[in-house]
């Protein structure tokens, strides 16, 4: 299966991209805000969802936002570098348009909310895709 790369300028883009994302696992030390740049990137396992049947597969995965104007979590213990989110869903909150909040959603109710002066994202596949026996499973 070959990279994935996509960009997002839209709500029904950003969906595309959450679909891609869904169960990806990160841990909290590869997210970053950095301010001075408005620009919130994270680095994860994405589990590719297209493969059927054992062995199934996860690829690392870049996930970029710009023009962020704040970043904000809940549910997220901040410096526990080593701890394992699972992402669930992006999703967009329009403000006065094109502005807005990205919410990225993660397992057991953390949450990440970005405000925004619009939607650009980017996601892109880093390396190449390896065999994992498991299925995602996780309490919504």
């Amino acid at each position: 299966m070959s990279k994935l790369k996509l960009s997002a300028l839209d709500p029904a883009d950003l969906e595309i991209i959450s679909a891609h994302m869904q169960d990806a696992v990160a841990i909290i030390g590869d997210i970053r805000y950095l301010k001075p740049q408005r620009k919130f990137a994270l680095i994860a396992n994405r589990f590719l969802w297209q493969t059927e049947k054992p062995p199934y597969e996860r690829r690392r995965t870049g996930l970029s936002f710009d023009r962020v104007i704040e970043a904000k979590s809940q549910r997220i213990r901040q410096g526990a570098d080593d701890a394992v989110l699972e992402l669930l869903a992006i999703s967009f909150l329009p403000g006065e348009e094109p502005s807005g909040t990205v919410v990225l959603t993660f397992a057991g109710g953390g949450q990440i909310n970005l405000e925004v002066e619009c939607i650009e994202a980017r996601l892109e596949d880093l390396g190449p895709a390896w065999a994992t026996p498991n299925l995602p499973s996780h309490d919504r």
